[in-house]
């Protein structure tokens, strides 16, 4: 196990969004093992490194990888959102659709909600008893 200062961890997570950004999901991937290895509970690193995981089609570590951050964040849309590419891209359907169906729910941005297939999604107003029925 190497040993990095927090600022060194840092500089590599910010790197890796970069590397992500501009294409290069195993370069990033390289980077958060380290960041990952020194703080193992690092939600945003293991949510980066699923998403690098996803882009290089290594759709198995990129499940486990979004599995594992909703373990830890169940009310987290993007991850659900993320997830149900993922099964998606497994031939998987019938749990991708719960996974898009949360996420639309948890947050109903119009991707979201394309997704998961519904027409249009209006939460209720708070307080309100209605529940669409």
């Amino acid at each position: 196990m190497s040993v990095t200062s927090p600022e060194t961890n840092i500089i590599q997570f910010r790197a890796a969004e970069q590397l992500l950004e501009a294409r290069d999901p195993r370069g990033a991937v390289n980077l958060l093992d380290g960041v990952i290895e020194a703080h193992p509970e690092h939600t945003a690193a293991r949510l980066l490194r699923a998403r690098a995981y996803f882009l290089e089609a290594r759709l198995q570590s990129a499940e486990q990888e979004f599995q594992w951050v909703l373990e830890r964040e169940p009310d987290n849309a993007f991850a659900h959102f993320a997830l149900a590419r993922t099964l998606q891209r497994c031939s998987r359907e019938d749990e991708a659709r719960g996974h898009f169906k949360l996420a639309a729910a948890l947050d109903p941005r119009p991707d979201f909600v394309e997704a998961a297939g519904f027409d249009s999604f209006e939460p209720p107003a708070p307080g309100s008893t209605d529940l669409g029925n």
